[in-house]
């Protein structure tokens, strides 16, 4: 009963890994094919929420709103693969704030805007915690790793939240999303490659509350 438990929790942890690694290389790959496919769009200083009003919108917010289907999905499947709390919350809102970050487009009307503003802000915090609430699942070798691409995205929300532009804005929020997506590839594919501790043990390295 015990090692099925344990074999039911293993394939959780994969399942949580492939939807955290696709989710963000997919958006990675849209979000890349949309920059390039908008007529005149700076990657240095107009903001993402451009391209989903713009000619590659339905591009963009497809792959936007497939990360937050995936993100959400994991949470799902990491609250049940590891004995944690808060790491779920954090991924599942990430995945909430994108999935309307492509639902509701940053129109020009002041109503849609300030929502669109809202749920960006809690794809960027949630996304950002999540970097940093993982590091107490993960390998020693990536746990640092994770926690400087979450604190990294969180100084770009930061700064973004307060206008604050030491460099272009459009740096700032690419810098910001690009630590999200790179923490959620490494940490996805981490979690698909089973510890040398998870498989002598058959349980899910790192699987302590947080």
């Amino acid at each position: 009963m015990r090692r099925s438990f344990s074999r039911m929790r293993h394939r959780d942890r994969r399942r949580a890994g492939l939807l955290l690694f696709a989710g963000s290389i997919g958006f990675a790959i849209g979000m890349t094919l949309a920059e390039a496919t908008f007529p005149g769009y700076n990657v240095a200083h107009d903001f993402l929420g451009d391209l989903g009003v713009g000619p590659s919108a339905l591009l963009f917010n497809a792959s936007i709103v497939f990360l937050g289907a995936a993100f959400l999905a994991a949470a799902g499947f990491l609250a049940r693969a590891f004995r944690v709390r808060l790491l779920p919350i954090a991924v599942a809102l990430a995945g909430i704030g994108a999935i309307g970050f492509g639902l509701v487009p940053a129109m020009d009307d002041n109503p849609a805007r300030m929502i669109h503003a809202g749920l960006a802000f809690l794809a960027y915090a949630g996304g950002g915690l999540s970097a940093i609430l993982a590091f107490r699942i993960l390998r020693p070798s990536l746990r640092y790793v994770s926690a400087a691409l979450g604190a990294i995205s969180l100084v770009g929300l930061g700064l973004m939240a307060t206008q604050t532009w030491p460099l272009d804005r459009g740096v700032i929020e690419q810098v910001s999303v690009w630590s999200i997506l790179l923490w959620g590839m490494t940490t996805g594919a981490s979690l698909l490659v089973p510890s040398s501790t998870s498989r002598k043990e058959g349980v899910p390295a790192g699987s302590r509350s947080v």
